[in-house]
This record gives C-alpha cells, structure tokens and sequence, in this order.
C-alpha cells in the first residue's frame, strides 16, 4: 500500500472502502464510463442473480450501450472484512434495471463485492449478487 493508505487506520479504510463503493453504484447509475472503469479491475467478473458471468467489458458495455440501464440502486449498510490488500464488502440493496428494454421491477438483492487495492486505489475485482426473495 502507499504511504497515504497505510497511514489509515483500519476504520478509515473501512470507510474508504464504503465510500468507494459508494461511488462505483452512482457510477453504474448514472452511467458514468470514465469512473466506472476506474472502479473496476481491468479482469472484474460480476455474477448476475441469474447466474450469468460477466467482465468488466461486457459489463460496462452493456451500460455504456444502454442495452443494461440501473433506474436506482439504494444500498443499505455496508459491512466490510479487510485483509490488507484484500477486502469483502457485503450488503443488501434494493435496485430497479431495465435490460435490453424490459423493466426488471424494484426488488431486493444481497451485493458481496470483492476488492484489491491496485494502482493507488481500491478496485472492485469480483462481484455477485443474489436476489433476496
């Protein structure tokens, strides 16, 4: 870790992380590409509650394209497990997506995110979500 980061007690990393994670939904929300690309791993793999794997590049693409469009994305609390150079976010989110024009209605999702700080900054590397029914 850089000096800055290793300054930080655990709790501001804590912190850091839920912000940064904060940052990477509002992102996908509003399809903001530059910061979305920063906030992912370049080798990122999201699982979808479907069970479909992802990359970051289809990933995005599918946001950048429109083919994928987050209406909301409210996460609750953030609850983080740091391992130094790792860490495992875990939360439940209530989110609203329309995917290739259809409307997947509002509903609840359970999010555990993996992260690792790379380049000066923490990167979400693996993500899954599963629907809470």
């Amino acid at each position: 870790m850089n000096d800055l980061n290793a300054a930080l007690t655990e709790e501001q990393q804590m912190q850091l992380l839920r912000h940064t994670e904060r940052s990477r939904l509002r992102a996908l929300v509003d399809a903001d590409m530059q910061a979305a690309r920063a906030l992912h791993a370049d080798d990122f793999q999201l699982i979808t509650p479907i069970g479909s794997v992802l990359s970051r590049e289809q990933y995005l693409g599918a946001i950048a394209s429109g083919q994928m469009r987050y209406v909301s994305w409210e996460a609750e609390a953030i609850s983080v497990r740091l391992y130094g150079t790792a860490a495992v976010l875990r939360y439940s989110a209530q989110l609203e997506i329309v995917f290739a024009g259809h409307t997947v209605p509002r509903a609840r999702y359970w999010h555990t995110d993996s992260y690792e700080w790379r380049d000066e900054r923490w990167q979400a590397v693996w993500s899954q979500a599963t629907a809470i029914r």
